[in-house]
């Protein structure tokens, strides 16, 4: 196979693991009934001055199934963390005994499921779509490549059935990655 075929297609599969990548974190962002470390993840807090991620300043676990324990690394800053989880917008309560902060997850509505499972969907079509870009763009260059470099049928049409293969797996992937998530939404 040529070589400028080669660094397209090795170029193509970094860009769609990519895309894979950020719909999964898209998708961790979403809350389910369920306590994830990951709920926390955007929330921002100030710490003297300087705005820090919340995982950067304390220790967040989840010992329980809906309770998140946010243990922070300096016990002054408590306040802030439970102002920042408060203005998130995420709709979690914070507590604390002075020494840590719990945020219980409650239950979802069934209307809040299927909003989130329509989220899930929205963001996962978006994922299939920056893989469907990607091939895109790659075909679009492979055909320059045959135009300038002289490159024979046969070996553009093999790097495009190696491209459309490519672009299948990354679908497959993100579509997996939709139904867990999915499953994890509906599940009590």
């Amino acid at each position: 196979m040529h070589e400028a075929i080669k660094a397209l297609l090795s170029d193509a599969e970094q860009r769609m693991k990519k895309s894979v990548e950020a719909t999964a974190h898209d998708l961790s962002m979403l809350r389910t009934g369920r306590a994830s470390p990951a709920l926390l993840d955007h929330i921002r807090v100030e710490y003297y001055g300087t705005v820090y991620q919340l995982k950067q300043l304390a220790t967040i676990t989840a010992p329980e199934p809906r309770l998140l324990v946010i243990d922070p690394w300096d016990k002054s800053i408590i306040d802030s963390i439970q102002k920042a989880i408060v203005s998130s917008g995420i709709g979690l309560t914070p507590t604390t005994d002075g020494n840590v902060i719990k945020v219980p997850i409650p239950p979802l509505t069934e209307e809040r499921r299927r909003e989130l499972v329509r989220l899930a969907n929205k963001r996962a079509e978006e994922g299939k779509v920056a893989v469907r870009n990607v091939r895109r763009d790659v075909l679009e260059d492979l055909r320059k490549l045959e135009r300038e470099q002289n490159i024979s049928e046969d070996e553009v049409r093999r790097a495009r059935d190696e491209l459309d293969k490519l672009a299948s797996r990354h679908i497959d992937e993100i579509e997996a990655l939709r139904k867990a998530k999915e499953q994890e939404i509906l599940e009590e």
